[in-house]
């Protein structure tokens, strides 16, 4: 079954540029992996620091891999100190 995610990352206004490069690369190697069926990133029209990920995995254990990639571990390197908050994941199905 597939694993649709709706991320939503709020960085920092003085960090913002060095997070949405973070952001691209995560999009420019994610859409590389096997699994991954769509990896789209949106960003906010009123507010430039909000950014909105909206992935489809085609399994589990697709997914599982994707979040050991070193990309996502240097995401994760940037949530105490560059983001505003948490990222907020939505995972869904479609209904």
């Amino acid at each position: 079954m597939n694993i649709s995610i709706t991320a939503i990352i709020k960085a920092k206004p003085e960090y913002r540029a060095g997070v949405l490069a973070v952001l691209l690369q995560m999009v420019e190697q994610s859409r590389k992996e096997a699994a991954c069926l769509q990896y789209d990133l949106h960003q906010d029209q009123s507010d430039a620091c909000t950014f909105v990920f909206y992935e489809i995995w085609r399994d589990q254990q697709g997914l599982d891999q994707h979040n050991q990639q070193a990309y996502i571990q240097e995401f994760g390197a940037l949530i105490g100190t560059q983001l505003q908050e948490q990222p907020q994941l939505f995972i869904t199905k479609k209904i």
